[in-house]
């Protein structure tokens, strides 16, 4: 036997692997061309774009005359003499700190209720989702505008209980709650993924914590919220990405000026009136790209503190 391994020809030995590497290319060629329709896509649409808005932030361009180049002109004007920036960062990061907890705190509340199987329980689930499906309509955030402006529906409903508040998209200290209000009523993404969590959770686990004497309130804290953190942890990630993106309520209910008093002046408002309201795009690129590097950073730093806090079933904590 090893003789005749020793004596084989070397050509018959290598003809083999490359007989058989011709299948797996073209298997490649063929995975290349499926994926290509994704791939200019991406590249056309996504990568070109972002390359292009990053050469721009290191430019004076206002659409009609041809970029000229500034280097680092607008980052400094930004951090340095924007006031009505820092009233943007301002607004949206207290619209990010309101309104993602509320939001996820509902949504895990309503799964909750809605985790038994009753009679007509797939109607108020698809109910609760609907909000999500409207919520970033211009429609919805005009009705929403409507709802708490003079004579609204909120204003009649605190009238009620004595609470005379008038418009409150005119006022600066209840302007930005009635976006962060539009944005927690649109709880249903997360409210559906909590709800796929609850359903992979173990009743044994309920079962025993109920026989050691735990109440509701000690096993949604030992057993409902560790079994849940990872896709607690989804959902914080998601829900604060989407916060940082928020434009369209603020838009509609100060009527694209942010106001009143920059109260509901988000970032991604003041970005749409630098670039297109006074065509400063190189300066409205540099506000991009800053608010991903911050939005990155904080996903990061959400990830790395997961360790602390995230539970995996069968592997202890991250």
């Amino acid at each position: 036997m090893a003789n005749t391994a020793l004596t084989r020809p070397a050509g018959q030995v290598t003809a083999r692997p490359a007989q058989r590497s011709r299948p797996r290319r073209r298997g490649q060629r063929a995975a290349y061309v499926f994926l290509s329709p994704w791939i200019i896509g991406a590249t056309v649409l996504t990568v070109g774009p972002m390359l292009a808005s990053l050469y721009l932030s290191f430019t004076d361009y206002d659409l009609f005359d041809s970029p000229k180049w500034v280097g680092p002109d607008n980052y400094v004007r930004m951090f340095t003499e924007d006031d009505r920036y820092w009233h943007a960062v301002t607004a949206t990061l207290e619209y990010v700190v309101v309104s993602v907890p509320l939001k996820l705190a509902l949504a895990l509340a309503v799964a909750m209720l809605l985790n038994k199987e009753r009679r007509g329980t797939g109607f108020y689930r698809s109910a609760f989702y609907a909000p999500s499906l409207l919520g970033a309509s211009v429609s919805v955030a005009l009705v929403w505008r409507a709802m708490y402006g003079d004579g609204g529906v909120a204003g009649r409903v605190l009238g009620v209980f004595g609470i005379d508040v008038g418009s409150m998209v005119d006022q600066p200290r209840y302007a930005l709650l009635t976006v962060i209000a539009l944005a927690v009523w649109q709880f249903g993404a997360p409210m559906v993924i909590f709800l796929a969590g609850l359903k992979q959770v173990p009743k044994e686990l309920y079962e025993a914590a109920a026989l050691d004497g735990a109440g509701p309130v000690r096993r949604f804290f030992a057993v409902t919220l560790p079994m849940l953190s990872p896709v607690l942890l989804f959902n914080l990630v998601l829900e604060t990405i989407h916060a940082f993106q928020s434009f369209t309520s603020a838009f509609i209910i100060s009527s694209g000026r942010g106001g009143p008093s920059d109260s509901t002046l988000l970032y991604t408002l003041y970005l749409y009136q630098r670039g297109f309201n006074d065509f400063r795009m190189g300066y409205a690129s540099a506000m991009a790209w800053v608010l991903l590097v911050v939005v990155g950073l904080i996903t990061v730093l959400l990830f790395r503190g997961a360790d602390r806090w995230v539970f995996y079933l069968g592997e202890g904590r991250r």
